[in-house]
């Protein structure tokens, strides 16, 4: 504790020191090397601005003390101020174009900076003074890779592979390269809810196609149910298209001639990033049997380092009033996006969910009583072409024909998807 004490009282000893310094001289008179370690103290200590001040306080005697003036650069880019930063690694370069770490420093500040045609015009430009260097031209693939050429990458990434076979960096980004080509992908999805009274289990299943496009992705599936001892298909297309950067959409519909599904369905809903890694959506969906139902529903979500956690709730309007329902959801995520562990747990009915042709009774239907626990895993191959998941829930929920009473449904799914180019 005393320790961290002095060290405190050291940083604000230093800064006033350079700020005196500041206030009666324009130009530097002291030790750069000094200066600059206690610079450097002070940016990896939250004093960005301060160290900022001291580096170019140092460079108004030394401005071709290099290292100072790339560690300047770095600590604006580690701002967002890409521009500030490119300035002052072209000075360096442009005085003495032989030094790898600022052309390194240099080129991830334009791939941060979403300027990655220029980061490959950079990696171009390093490779002739360093020729097949390993770190530039991984960065070289970074760089077509953000320029939507990832064969082009891969081709890159495994020049640096044919050379060093160990390079364990290389060898994942090849993994996430592979990954990211295998734009289409098939999958089979079985489950089935098994009921304490009343009713038989019910079966249901889903063959689905899918396939990553730069506007976003389309998903066709055909989904196969039997439920009151019937069968039923149900033909699906969901629809993901990017608007803006953080800005996307999901459109839906269905079409169905059993009564085990609506005649049609369909849906749109809007989600958009928000600061300090929130995302919002808003959206409806419509259900047509005999009559037509409508659901309003809206999400939050907030990504918390490998953490997420969301919240959803469906608004059914109707003559009785407004039944509502929602499910709090919270993700674990291992090495991606796609493998993770989940656990869930909702309140209220809702006829998104739960599709039944309610014959008229919808005001009745959708007030019902129901809670449920849902438990998720899904995981990956090491190659990440094939993708698994299941899931196991438990639900408590109020007999529509019998109020006040209930039955427990315990639920199972088993997910199968394989990804190919």
């Amino acid at each position: 504790m005393i320790s961290k004490i002095i060290i405190k009282f050291s940083f604000i000893l230093a800064f006033l020191c350079v700020s005196q310094m500041f206030s009666q001289e324009k130009i530097y008179n002291g030790n750069p090397d000094t200066s600059f370690e206690t610079a450097r103290n002070l940016a990896f200590n939250q004093h960005r601005k301060q160290a900022q001040d001291t580096l170019l306080f140092i460079l108004t005697k030394y401005p071709d003390y290099h290292d100072i003036r790339s560690f300047l650069a770095t600590t604006y880019s580690w701002d967002g101020d890409y521009k500030k930063a490119r300035k002052e690694f072209a000075y360096i370069l442009e005085k003495d174009s032989k030094i790898k770490d600022t052309w390194i420093a240099a080129i991830k500040n334009e791939l941060w900076g979403d300027m990655p045609f220029i980061a490959l015009e950079m990696t171009t430009e390093a490779l002739k003074i360093f020729p097949a260097d390993a770190e530039i031209v991984y960065l070289k693939a970074s760089a077509q890779e953000k320029t939507n050429n990832p064969l082009e990458a891969l081709s890159t990434i495994q020049s640096v592979l044919d050379k060093n076979p160990d390079d364990q960096n290389a060898k994942d980004y090849k993994v996430s390269l592979n990954k990211a080509l295998r734009q289409n992908s098939i999958g089979i999805k079985t489950a089935v809810d098994l009921y304490s009274k009343v009713f038989d289990p019910m079966q249901y299943y889903t063959l689905k196609y899918s396939r990553q496009t730069k506007y976003g992705s389309i998903i066709g599936s055909v989904n196969f149910n039997r439920r009151f001892n019937e069968n039923g298909k149900q033909f699906e297309v969901d629809l993901y298209p990017k608007i803006s950067k953080g800005f996307y959409a999901y459109l839906n519909i269905g079409l169905s001639n059993s009564f085990l599904f609506p005649d049609i369905k369909y849906g749109a809903e809007l989600y958009k990033s928000l600061p300090k890694s929130f995302e919002a959506s808003l959206g409806f969906r419509t259900l047509k049997y005999t009559t037509t139902t409508n659901i309003y529903t809206g999400s939050i979500g907030w990504y918390n380092g490998n953490s997420y956690w969301s919240f959803r709730t469906y608004l059914t309007p109707g003559d009785s009033g407004i039944s509502k329902s929602g499910t709090l959801t919270y993700r674990k995520y291992q090495s991606d996006a796609e493998n993770y562990v989940g656990i869930s747990y909702g309140m209220g009915f809702s006829p998104e969910i739960n599709q039944f042709d309610f014959s008229g009774n919808e005001a009745t239907i959708v007030d019902l009583k129901s809670q449920k626990v849902n438990l998720s895993y899904y995981f990956t191959s090491s190659n990440k072409r094939n993708a698994w998941g299941t899931q196991f829930g438990v639900t408590h929920q109020e007999i529509s024909f019998d109020q006040g009473n209930y039955f427990w449904i315990y639920s199972l799914s088993l997910l199968w998807d394989i990804k190919f180019k």
